[in-house]
């Protein structure tokens, strides 16, 4: 069946679709009864990939900015004039956050808009005669499981946020739903991964997840609830870990399917990563249709503004730096004295790290690096070799692991010059300028003639979360050696033959610390790190770059925002946060 191309299509009317999500007023104009609205084989599709398109922009908006920005790696200091945006994005760093906040409503209302397109279908279909649409009973149910499966990660975004929520599961619903009890909402979800498990497909074949890219399938079942289980300790304070471990060794051992490790590092973020082993689960992308990984507030946000002179990718216009690196180095250049964050200076723990190569396209669909830093540059239509500058051109960039106003700041120079007009020695959320900060391409930027450009799909579970997992369990179970092994296994392709850089295998190198650096490695810009940090104790109680630990816990979820809370009287503001 197409059910890829279709899925891709309907992706590529995403942003019409959501174009008006903010207003939850709705008119009815007119009402198509069930029975009339599925005639066809493809309007069953259709209904049916609506919810993953939405799933898809959820990742793009507050669902990353919170699993980000609040953490110890990344940051949207402000930029001389740009990005300062009220605050909000200062409130995110220092978990300030309000009840006011745009991301806090939205995060909210965008989950909820697709655990409703999730229920309407689950609805719709169980009540469908799959003979009369040129279905099979067992096609039809595998669209309900998967359904189901989806509205389980769209309840666990919302679970991991905000904690106390809404569990619905009945459309239409008429009554305004009461929070239900976080252990209740646990086993909810629970309950839906494995009941749905025996239903969906495994995935078939050794090349990758192919045209069942962005489906559910058992193997991606099974790794959200190594998930679930593994984030247990802090969303419910129950340890089930050993759940966790049995999932996590039965994906490694292939009860769900094929999958590896690949030997290419870049290889599952790259433009045939729908052909790539280790990614479980991921959205598909395409340059001509949806693309949410490159769109605004994702990885298109990511570099400065006229680096598509150096990636030669034209199609867009200028990008626009609003997520950068936090620093490792003061302004006198010396490294920072906390153990969290720093997250070029942990890469430089080991200088042998491929990726620590600047970011370059090789052509061909290649590129090389994870990392813009330094000078950019480009050819001018001339011939000539320029440098990146400024939005304004008023200088040429010289990007730094450091954050402050360092404009025209010679590259061998730690401190801003005194030229600049700065009249601070600080280096805070609010004295940046377009140098600060390394730049993460985690996904390639390619030119504008390559024809692989904005078609990487997005990994949103690879292999490699799970045998981080596993290693954490191990390592907890005073099983170092194992735990290296496990790391060891992924990290030898980051590092030439023989490196040093790979752990002792008597696991003697490996301390908490070193574990929780070694998430943030490999899982840079992912969406984890925020959960990484919970799980292990320390995203309130840790300092980082222009961040103290917090007076106490309540920040570890969201406030439930005033519009919220003013449509839903039955709903209780999460503690240590006001009401209305």
């Amino acid at each position: 069946m197409r059910y890829n191309n279709i899925i891709i299509s309907a992706l590529g009317l995403l942003p019409f679709l959501t174009a008006g999500c903010t207003d939850l007023e709705e008119t009815t104009y007119d009402i198509i009864p069930q029975d009339k609205f599925y005639q066809s084989k493809e309007n069953v599709l259709e209904a049916f990939v609506h919810p993953f398109g939405h799933g898809y922009w959820m990742c793009r908006g507050g669902m990353y900015w919170f699993a980000e920005l609040s953490a110890d790696q990344y940051m949207t200091v402000q930029r001389e004039e740009h990005w300062y945006n009220g605050g909000e994005y200062f409130r995110f760093h220092y978990h300030t956050w309000t009840i006011d906040d745009y991301g806090v409503n939205s995060s909210w209302e965008d989950a909820y808009r697709g655990v409703i397109q999730c229920n309407s279908n689950i609805a719709d279909f169980s009540r469908l005669d799959p003979a009369k649409l040129g279905f099979t009973a067992q096609e039809l149910n595998d669209f309900i499981a998967q359904t189901r499966v989806q509205r389980a990660w769209m309840y666990m975004v919302l679970f991991d946020l905000y904690h106390n929520i809404p569990v619905v599961t009945d459309y239409p619903s008429t009554d305004l739903p009461e929070q239900s009890d976080p252990k209740d909402t646990f086993a909810f979800i629970e309950r839906e991964l494995k009941e749905s498990m025996s239903l969906l497909a495994l995935k078939s074949g050794s090349d990758g997840n192919g045209v069942k890219q962005g489906q559910w399938t058992q193997g991606g079942c099974a790794a959200l609830l190594a998930r679930l289980y593994m984030n247990a300790s802090w969303w419910i304070d129950e340890d089930m870990s050993a759940e966790a471990e049995k999932y996590c060794q039965d994906i490694i051992d292939g009860k769900y399917g094929y999958y590896e490790i690949d030997q290419r590092w870049d290889a599952p973020f790259d433009w045939d990563n729908d052909k790539c082993n280790e990614i479980i689960f991921g959205y598909p992308s395409s340059f001509g249709a949806a693309h949410w990984l490159y769109d605004t507030e994702m990885f298109w946000q990511v570099a400065p503004f006229q680096a598509t002179r150096y990636f030669k990718f034209t199609d867009w216009g200028n990008c626009n730096p609003k997520y950068a690196l936090q620093p490792g180095l003061d302004l006198e250049g010396n490294e920072y004295g906390f153990d969290l964050g720093k997250p070029v200076r942990k890469f430089m723990n080991y200088p042998d790290d491929v990726r620590l190569k600047k970011y370059k396209n090789i052509g061909e669909g290649s590129r090389e690096g994870l990392f813009l830093y330094g000078y950019l540059p480009y050819e001018n239509d001339n011939g000539e070799t320029e440098y990146v500058k400024s939005d304004n051109g008023a200088y040429t960039l010289y990007i730094r692991d450091q954050v402050g106003i360092f404009r025209d700041t010679p590259p061998d120079n730690p401190s801003p010059s005194p030229s600049n007009g700065t009249t601070t020695p600080e280096s805070g959320m609010a004295y940046g300028d377009q140098n600060s900060g390394w730049c993460l391409i985690k996904y390639p930027i390619y030119p504008s003639d390559d024809p692989h450009k904005i078609e990487s799909d997005y990994a949103m579970i690879r292999l490699a979360e799970i045998y981080y997992y596993l290693a954490e369990i191990k390592f907890n179970q005073g099983k170092a050696g194992e735990a290296a092994r496990l790391l060891n296994h992924v990290r030898r392709r980051y590092y030439p033959e023989g490196s040093p850089s790979l752990y002792p295998e008597d696991g003697s190198q490996l301390t908490r610390q070193e574990i929780i650096d070694e998430w943030g490695r490999e899982f840079i810009g992912e969406g984890m790190r925020r959960q990484t940090l919970c799980r292990f104790g320390v995203f309130n109680t840790g300092i980082w770059w222009d961040k103290e630990p917090d007076a106490d816990d309540h920040t570890k979820w969201l406030p439930l925002s005033r519009s919220v809370l003013g449509a839903n009287p039955k709903l209780r503001q999460n503690p240590g946060y006001p009401g209305i």
